[in-house]
């Protein structure tokens, strides 16, 4: 087990080659790192399914948000053709008003896409919070009934009742010396 986490960990301290090389900053949210995490799920977690639909959930939530931020991308693009057009018919009466509005117009549609953005690379962030500290809990889980069936496994029945003769012995002293 030590194996498999050791070449997780190490693959951080591979040397680059070229111009390609793997981020493995597991709290970067970038596609790459999102599948390892996934994948870790899946394969260590048999239980972990109902989160892992809930992680895609969420990921189809940011995705249909980016997607309605690349429509209202469209839209306030659409209007600013059509003011652009206005703007030709109206140069001498309004030309400062119209370009005015032009630019409140791109800011606040900016301003919308940076904020969808954030959310989404938050909402990401802690979604792979989450999950690795999922995996960390199960991980931990199937150590120690690893270790409690090695245990089990060893223990016989006068290794057993020795193991408690001297726990009641420990026990006595300890009342002894409280009294």
């Amino acid at each position: 087990m030590k194996n498999i986490t050791d070449s997780f960990v190490s693959v951080g301290h591979w040397p680059s080659a070229g111009s390609f090389e793997f981020n493995t900053d597991i709290l970067a949210t970038n596609p790459i790192n999102l599948s390892v995490v996934l994948g870790i799920l899946i394969f260590f977690g048999k239980g972990v399914c109902a989160s892992c639909v809930r992680i895609l959930s969420t990921i189809r939530n940011s995705e249909e948000l980016r997607r309605g931020a690349a429509e209202q991308l469209e839209r306030a693009r659409a209007r600013l053709r059509k003011v652009e057009m206005e703007a030709d018919e109206y140069r001498l009466n309004g030309y400062s008003e119209i370009e005015r509005e032009k630019i409140n117009l791109i800011n606040a549609t900016c301003d919308s896409l940076e904020q969808l953005e954030n959310y989404k690379n938050e909402t990401l962030f802690f979604e792979q919070q989450r999950v690795v500290n999922q995996v960390r809990q199960q991980v931990f889980q199937q150590a120690l009934q690893r270790a409690l069936g090695t245990l089990n496994s060893c223990l016989n029945s006068e290794l057993h009742f020795r193991t408690i003769s001297a726990n009641i012995d420990i026990l006595r002293s300890v009342e002894e010396i409280i009294d």
